[in-house]
């Protein structure tokens, strides 16, 4: 099975289950704004479809978008932590000799 067919699958049973509702914003979705209404992992593993939806909410694409901007920015503050190696590269060696001066 593809991943868009996957997709397919555990989407329609989330809207089979739960109200077609963003779990986020409270807005309600009908008709074809049905499509605006996504499928969130919780864990983030979009591996994980439990027959029962434990690990799927539904959110608009709005809040949806906002919720992995968010995680993005605890991942990026998580690695800020580590200690980078200092840059090797210099590009601005043999500036002087390529303008002429010395």
């Amino acid at each position: 099975m593809s991943q868009s067919s996957d997709e397919s699958a555990y989407r329609a049973r989330a809207l089979k289950l739960y109200p077609h509702i963003c779990g986020r914003c409270g807005r309600a979705f009908s008709g074809a704004r049905l499509r605006e209404l996504t499928v969130h992992h919780k864990d983030h593993n979009h591996d994980n479809n439990p027959p029962d939806g434990s690990n799927w909410e539904l959110l608009c694409v709005y809040c949806h978008d906002a919720e992995h901007a968010r995680q993005r920015d605890l991942q990026g503050r998580a690695n800020a932590d580590r200690e980078l190696a200092p840059a090797t590269h210099n590009p601005f060696a043999g500036l002087a000799e390529k303008l002429g001066r010395k």
